[in-house]
């Protein structure tokens, strides 16, 4: 009788002063810093010759940053329960999205690739979009799912189509690593709603099998696999990014050359603001720099995923499925970029969370985040409810 009447004040006293989780404000802080520093670093010298001012992508990616935080208060201001009740709706702007970037003469082409939309000055990549719109929906649809996954095999193949669908159309684009990101992160939130482990280890090799196809049979797919292999048989053409790639690894040694100090930056790294940061970053701060940025991520992950746990614990299956999500999305980007930087991985263009320039990729992880620290709020607010009302 004593306890019951002392734990509901004692709930109340802890937590009646609901903040933001600081230590993950705190590493997104830290991580958008290095980012900006070695995108300084490594775009100054394109920049000036290719804009005649080499603060060009300096500025750009500060606008991209004020954007982020524009648009996460937003996101940190809506409800955990608007995106629960809304995330159908999400799903349909994703594939409304996704065809309207392929009409000829609306989606922007690059190199190959129609990725993106015009929006004035700016360019929206619709892929970073669709993350956010598929962790939601998904999130939303499987937790009102989850019993009838759970019982009814039948019932994991609903999902599935709606995945397929959002894949196919990212691969017509074509956007592989879009797919292959969306993908991994869909299947991991379904092994977490309850999907028998066998179903899910039936899906992770037939999307291997499918990828794996389609790398064979598509030629400028089957060139990157094959330079990655061995980079050094073809160093001047195919596997020229990844050989400059990997000597900028050597140079950096233990403590690199030092901030602003790296040699492959200087026109030999292609386009080192972007994809294959990592090398440049490598290259000026050596294996101890990239130990303690890996230390950041890791906190980071293990963080989000404290909060995913704190869901599960109060039953809150959404916010679980949510926020699971946004960990492995962040943590499958890191270890693709990385990968792919060192040469372990063939040639993907995924960038580096928080690090790599890019507008549409900075904005969306920073929604992402700002998510999660909504969903901790509201599970946090909900104790207090439960504590005032007890």
């Amino acid at each position: 009788m004593i306890t019951q009447m002392i734990e509901p004040k004692f709930l109340l006293q802890q937590h009646t002063h609901v903040t933001l989780n600081s230590r993950l404000l705190l590493l997104v802080a830290i991580l958008l810093s290095v980012g900006l520093v070695i995108v300084a670093s490594a775009s100054m010298d394109v920049a000036a010759v290719r804009y005649k001012d080499p603060w060009f992508f300096v500025k750009r990616h500060l606008v991209y940053i004020a954007i982020a935080l524009f648009f996460s208060v937003i996101v940190l201001s809506i409800p955990t329960l608007f995106w629960r009740q809304y995330g159908w709706l999400l799903f349909f702007v994703a594939c409304v999205l996704l065809l309207v970037v392929l009409i000829p003469g609306v989606g922007k082409r690059v190199n190959g690739s129609q990725r993106w939309l015009q929006l004035g000055s700016i360019t929206v990549q619709i892929s970073e979009l669709v993350k956010f719109c598929g962790i939601i929906f998904f999130a939303s649809y499987l937790s009102n799912s989850q019993y009838f996954l759970q019982t009814q095999w039948q019932e994991l193949f609903k999902p599935l189509l709606m995945l397929v669908l959002l894949m196919w159309l990212l691969l017509l684009e074509p956007d592989f690593g879009g797919a292959v990101v969306l993908g991994v992160t869909v299947g991991s939130m379904l092994f977490l709603a309850g999907a028998k482990l066998w179903q899910c280890l039936l899906l992770l090799l037939s999307g291997i099998g499918i990828m794996g196809s389609l790398a064979v049979f598509t030629p400028y797919r089957m060139e990157r696999l094959v330079s990655f292999l061995d980079p050094w048989e073809d160093p001047f053409d195919g596997g020229y990014q990844l050989t400059q790639s990997l000597i900028a690894f050597g140079r950096g040694e233990w403590f690199g050359l030092g901030m602003g100090n790296s040699i492959q930056k200087l026109r030999y790294l292609p386009e080192p603001h972007t994809d294959f940061i990592f090398a440049i970053f490598v290259e000026e701060y050596g294996f101890i720099g990239v130990l303690i940025l890996l230390s950041l991520f890791v906190l980071l992950i293990v963080t989000i995923v404290s909060i995913a746990k704190k869901a599960l614990l109060r039953n809150d299956v959404f916010s679980a499925l949510a926020v699971f999500g946004v960990s492995t999305l962040i943590t499958f980007q890191v270890i693709i970029n990385i990968g792919v930087a060192s040469g372990s991985f063939p040639t993907k263009g995924l960038t580096l969370p928080f690090i790599s320039y890019g507008g549409s990729s900075l904005i969306i992880t920073c929604l992402l985040v700002a998510l999660v620290l909504r969903i901790e709020y509201d599970l946090d607010h909900a104790i207090i409810q439960r504590g005032g009302t007890s």
